[in-house]
């Protein structure tokens, strides 16, 4: 009788098995702003505590990867965990909601940083990136609901399995290769969610961890280690473990439209669950000017996933920026305070008519937004006058960063770091990525006219 084959095996050879050629044109086009867009976040947050603690650290470990921006040689595993934690930096990397993850901040340092490991051409490096979204993408749409989600960081789960693969890919169409590297990833997925309670550092360093976990995992997979088979699905496999004896639904890979493309760009640097409710603000108070003196209550409705995520619905007080670019009540605060969605929002925790709105905001689940969610995250605002006037705007979804604001965004923090001349140059590079020979060539690129 034939055995099953388990899901670990199923999605490595469906990753070994893809193509460039499997691809249209708009989802390789997202690849590379993707790609684009993390390095904007990595030059923008290089000189953030966190990137600096993290690039300081991956500084002792002597290699031929390169730190971005700092122009620092480093181990792969190092390189890609400094590299992880810069472009997650921000709070502006871009998200999968159907997983509640950031996988481009850790599919793409870890791609970046085996880049220089050995000659790779650029249309292996976009199938690797495609084929790792997918795979973090749709396992975690099984593994992550908003109980999960209470407790453990969805990016320390789905991160290790995307970048796992994404990795081995990279390497090869080794499917031997893939399943124990995805199977060694799955052992470790780990990331909890206290950090929000408290606006500690934990959340920063998460994609770190899942980006030097997976090539180690990948590299125990090239020494010949065996990883269990059933590491997904088997009877104490990830899966099994954290659905608690639900049934496992089928995950396939490819099924469909690409993951890739479900993915959108933040437009600020906040949560993603806070960016819909603070666009839909500004539009309630559209062109008009409006004296937030005059405002005595805001209503805000959302999905039960945005409003139970840990830190979303929270009125301080704020210890840190990070507890303000996570808290709903913060972000619309701040935008109707200052008028705009921009990181400078976020610089004073204590801006006493910020904090006066945020003590009348009332959030609400709404039911129309949760079954939407997660192809859509609806919001709607409603903004009461003192004189008993009612502003109010609904947006179906979040509204993303267009091409030209990411790139405009990525021109503008390339130039501070490598100069402008050579921030055209690497965009350049990443336009035409499926014609370029040696990817390595990128990372070396982003270096510090000082480094």
């Amino acid at each position: 009788m034939t055995m099953a084959q388990s899901l670990t095996r199923q999605i490595a050879t469906a990753a070994a098995a893809a193509s460039f050629e499997d691809f249209s044109q708009e989802v390789v086009a997202k690849a590379k702003l993707c790609l684009l867009d993390f390095l904007a976040c990595a030059f923008e947050a290089r000189g953030l505590p966190w990137s600096a603690r993290a690039a300081t650290i991956a500084g002792r470990e002597r290699g031929s990867a390169t730190v971005l921006a700092t122009g620092a040689g480093a181990t792969p595993g190092a390189a890609a965990f400094a590299n992880a934690v810069a472009g997650h930096g921000l709070v502006r990397e871009d998200m999968h909601a159907g997983s509640v993850s950031h996988l481009g901040v850790v599919v793409l340092p870890v791609l970046l940083a085996l880049s220089e490991r050995q000659p790779v051409h650029g249309r292996d490096f976009i199938t690797a990136a495609i084929t790792g979204y997918e795979t973090g993408a749709k396992i975690g749409r099984v593994l992550i609901t908003p109980e999960i989600a209470r407790f453990f960081r969805p990016t320390g789960f789905t991160g290790p399995l995307a970048a796992a693969i994404a990795g081995s890919r990279l390497l090869g169409d080794d499917a031997d290769l893939a399943a124990n590297a995805l199977g060694f990833a799955a052992n470790v997925t780990a990331g909890l969610n206290q950090w929000p309670h408290e606006g500690s550092d934990d959340m920063f360093f998460h994609p770190g961890f899942a980006a030097r976990n997976a090539i180690t995992c990948v590299e125990l997979a090239e020494l010949g280690a065996q990883a269990s088979d059933g590491a997904l699905d088997g009877p104490a496999g990830l899966l099994t473990a954290y659905l608690g004896g639900k049934a496992i639904p089928e995950t396939t890979l490819f099924s469909g439209t690409p993951e890739l493309l479900a993915v959108y760009n933040k437009p600020v640097p906040a949560c993603n669950f806070a960016q819909t409710p603070c666009q839909a603000a500004l539009a309630a108070v559209g062109a008009q000017q409006l004296p937030t003196s005059t405002i005595r209550q805001i209503r805000i409705a959302a999905s039960y996933a945005a409003i139970h995520y840990p830190g979303c619905d929270y009125a301080g007080p704020f210890h840190s920026r990070l507890q303000a670019k996570m808290s709903i009540q913060f972000g619309v605060a701040s935008a109707l305070r200052y008028g705009k969605l921009a990181e400078a929002n976020y610089a004073d925790l204590d801006e006493p008519e910020v904090m006066r709105l945020v003590g009348l905001i009332r959030l609400e689940t709404d039911a129309g937004f949760t079954s939407a969610f997660p192809s859509r995250q609806g919001s709607r605002t409603e903004i009461e006058t003192a004189d008993g006037k009612v502003l109010s705007a609904t947006l179906p979804d979040v509204v993303p960063a267009s091409e030209m604001e990411i790139r405009v965004r990525y021109r503008a923090a390339a130039a501070e770091v490598v100069g402008a001349d050579r921030a055209g140059e690497i965009e350049h590079l990443v336009d035409n990525l499926e014609k370029v020979s040696a990817v390595g060539a990128l990372p070396r690129m982003a270096q510090s006219r000082s480094a």
